[in-house]
């Protein structure tokens, strides 16, 4: 995995825990959700990024 995709991808979920805290904090179901899928999309793409590892290793 590339650097700066594990540091986007880093980036990308510390993102979504400051939207899930402030969603939390403000009583913003909206905003929570928002912060729980970016957290989900950047675990994602960082399981992409493993598995491409895997078969770049071959």
């Amino acid at each position: 995995m590339g650097l700066d995709d594990k540091i986007e991808n880093t980036a990308e979920k510390l993102g979504g825990k400051g939207k899930e805290a402030a969603g939390e904090a403000t009583n913003d179901p909206g905003l929570k959700a928002e912060g729980q899928t970016d957290q989900s999309k950047a675990d994602l793409k960082q399981a992409g990024e493993k598995v491409k590892d895997a078969f770049k290793k071959d």
